[in-house]
């Protein structure tokens, strides 16, 4: 016998074939772009008169497989729009983003190890520099992509322009934080030979999409495949063709009605509703405790999700920290009492200074997933620092030095089903100005399986990098 859910699935399916016939217009296939949502509100109710727009005669006759009927009223979906996507007559993308490629103008992304240039319309690199006291500096670098001979924003442009056929092509989309979000891609190739696959030359795909604020940065750098690169910028030029602004997708209520003879809601639905509020219990109870400590009051976002209208776009990996002073934000911090938090994306990181370096997931069904990345052990951390360079110097221009950043090994992580062995975390702490003087930014790479590199920059470590001794440990300044 269908199951409840079967139940919902067969709804949402007959959805958008009765959307198709009801609106006698040929619609996109039902997918998780258009949000849905079924309500149970009894007989007596009134349809939404703002928002989404319902008729009533547009509707469906549902049975479940224990004889209950619902009469179900259908959204009219539309994009809302479409009219002035079919009458812009403005610039294309190509000619908005123009003005980026003429001024030559260049997008920097520092992560802890890597920094990535992207020269708009010239090239994408990834370096890393090195300066010790007394050696020439040393950049290891990797071109990604270099412009082709012939200009990409011309041709695609014109091809519009002079058919406009083409003008109705799908747009690219990107899932950017749980939304499908539009973009204009320029290829980049010619890059740096690529080793592992034959010396061939590595190549990136730059996205440009809309957003109001930005100021082109890079959002993202990913390897989507061996020495193959997708690059993200966010740029306000687009935002002039309505085709790339971004529109979050409203959520489409259907309402079922039950007819005479039927309970308000499936008895079968209501059955597995309980089970689900059960198997939840025990992770709504942590989830009470955590939001009563005194460590997640202190810890509130600097950077609040970018936000058009007021759907929630993307989030950027900057948070502040405390509203606490420098000398108490200090001594808590190096205590361990106090631990930064950061990260973009599915994981997020906890980082407590002679502690640990946690990895989690918090989802509302399922409760909080974490994963212990390293652990403080002094020993083992002396015994790397023999190794290893913990402090790094800066040279001044008049001639003295300061220590740029130090870099600390947790080991003794919870064992990768990789490699059977402990995950182990180098933890490189750099200085970072900022606006906010207790700013703090964290990326996490993964040079090798389960054995990764945490950048941790903030103004606040700015203040005691020269404490740092000869195993780069720190201490309150004097």
């Amino acid at each position: 016998a269908p199951t409840p859910r079967a139940l919902l699935r067969g709804l949402l399916t007959a959805v958008a074939a009765a959307v198709v016939v009801a609106g006698g217009r040929a619609l996109p296939q039902l997918s998780d772009d258009i949000p849905f949502r079924v309500n149970w509100p009894g007989t007596e109710f009134s349809l939404p008169t703002t928002g989404v727009l319902y008729k009533e005669d547009n509707y469906i006759i549902m049975t479940t497989v224990d004889k209950e009927k619902y009469k179900c009223i259908l959204p009219l979906i539309a994009g809302g729009n479409e009219e002035e996507e079919k009458d812009y007559k403005g610039p294309t993308p190509g000619e908005l983003l123009e003005p980026l490629f003429k001024q030559s103008s260049c997008s920097y992304r520092i992560e802890s190890y890597w920094t990535y240039e992207v020269c708009h319309g010239k090239h994408i690199r990834q370096y890393h520099e090195e300066k010790e006291t007394g050696q020439k500096r040393n950049i290891q670098e990797y071109y990604l992509g270099n412009m082709m001979i012939k200009n990409p924003l011309s041709e695609p442009d014109q091809e519009e322009k002079e058919n406009p056929k083409e003008s109705a092509k799908e747009i690219p989309t990107k899932n950017i934080e749980g939304q499908m979000t539009p973009y204009y891609p320029v290829e980049m190739g010619n890059g740096t030979p690529c080793s592992l696959r034959q010396n061939l030359p590595r190549s990136s795909t730059v996205m440009y999409i809309c957003h109001p604020e930005a100021k082109h940065e890079i959002l993202s750098v990913a390897e989507v495949t061996t020495c193959e690169y997708e690059v993200v910028i966010l740029t306000p030029l687009l935002c002039n063709h309505p085709k790339y602004r971004f529109r979050a997708s409203p959520v489409n209520d259907i309402f079922c009605q039950s007819l005479p003879g039927s309970p308000l809601k499936p008895h079968n639905l209501e059955q597995l509703e309980k089970q689900q509020e059960m198997m939840k219990m025990p992770f709504r109870r942590v989830k009470e405790e955590e939001m009563h400590s005194t460590k997640e009051e202190k810890f509130s976002s600097i950077h609040k999700p970018v936000a058009v209208g007021s759907h929630q776009l993307l989030t950027v990996g900057t948070t502040h920290i405390s509203k606490l002073t420098d000398d108490q934000l200090i001594k808590e911090f190096l205590s361990g009492s106090y631990c930064f938090h950061g990260g973009v994306g599915w994981w997020k990181y906890e980082f407590c200074y002679g502690k640990y370096v946690h990895q989690y997931h918090e989802d509302k069904e399922s409760g909080k997933t974490s994963v212990v990345v390293g652990t403080w052990s002094k020993e083992e951390h002396i015994e790397w620092s023999r190794k290893n360079a913990a402090r790094t110097y800066y040279l001044r221009e008049d001639g003295t030095q300061t220590v740029r950043m130090v870099s600390h090994f947790y080991g003794n992580g919870d064992v990768c089903d990789l490699t059977d062995k402990p995950r182990q975390v180098t933890v490189k702490l750099k200085c970072k100005e900022s606006d906010s003087p207790h700013a703090v930014t964290i990326y996490m790479l993964e040079p090798h399986s389960c054995q990764y590199i945490l950048g941790v920059e903030s103004p606040v470590i700015c203040k005691i990098l020269d404490t740092a001794d000869e195993y780069g440990l720190l201490s309150v300044p004097s």
